[in-house]
């Protein structure tokens, strides 16, 4: 997957989180910008990371079967509408969301991801509000922000114990979307028994190391963007609710 793929759909994901997460807030507490417990990010989290992976599923398929089928190959397709195409028109529908069921379970991957990455921040911000109160500074949450290395360190740690806890399924998931593999591992049951038979417990971990050095530059390098732009924004929302209220008083 490349860092634009990986890009594109991290922040299909952010945005479904953050949308979700105000909702939740604003019906819990009437202030969309209110802290959740950390159920509630859990659920968040997951319902987000459920609807990304519905819309993304097709892509997937088409990317594991470029990636795993010689270019000289007569059923290689050409591209990434080639093959959304050529698996509509032979499989259907069926064959667009092979491997849905797996990708439903890897809701887990991006709701710990984002459970963690949300706690982490808040003890950050709980850090920074003592240590600024201490040293007789004002903190406003609004325009309270957390240095980039910090966005840095908490979105790569999310990101690793999630992608550890739950890296298991994404070997069954592209073993399923494999053409090239389909009569070895027909079904996930068949795939999960055969693979734990013929390479044990390091088969279901079969190239996390890689996975970890293409995946983590990109979690934080869209992080720390997100976290960027989102203090803009909220901090050029408090100076206009702030210049409102000016007029008004005046």
């Amino acid at each position: 997957m490349s860092f634009k793929d990986f890009a594109d759909r991290s922040g299909s994901l952010a945005d479904s989180y953050t949308m979700l997460k105000r909702r939740m807030a604003e019906n819990e507490s009437g202030n969309p910008n209110a802290p959740l417990s950390a159920s509630k990010f859990l659920l968040a989290s997951a319902e987000a990371s459920a609807i990304t992976a519905l819309l993304t599923n097709p892509i997937w398929v088409v990317k594991v079967r470029l990636f795993t089928t010689p270019p000289n190959d007569p059923s290689a397709y050409r591209g990434l509408w080639h093959g959304l195409i050529s698996i509509a028109r032979t499989e259907g529908l069926k064959g667009l969301y092979r491997g849905t069921s797996l990708a439903l379970f890897g809701v887990s991957n991006g709701a710990l991801q984002f459970m963690a990455y949300e706690k982490m921040k808040q003890w950050g911000f709980a850090r920074l509000k003592k240590r600024e109160t201490a040293a007789g500074r004002p903190y406003d949450d609004a325009s309270a922000k957390l240095s980039n290395t910090a966005y840095t360190v908490m979105s790569g740690a999310s990101k690793l114990v999630a992608l550890s806890l739950t890296y298991p399924y994404q070997v069954i998931r592209s073993r399923i979307q494999n053409n090239a593999q389909a009569h070895l591992y027909p079904t996930i049951p068949i795939c999960i028994s055969r693979t734990w038979k013929d390479e044990g417990f390091r088969g279901f971990y079969r190239g996390l190391a890689t996975n970890l050095v293409r995946v983590l530059p990109g979690t934080c390098v869209t992080f720390v963007v997100y976290e960027n732009l989102a203090w803009l924004l909220r901090t050029q929302g408090a100076k206009r609710q702030q210049r409102k209220a000016v007029e008004v008083s005046s």
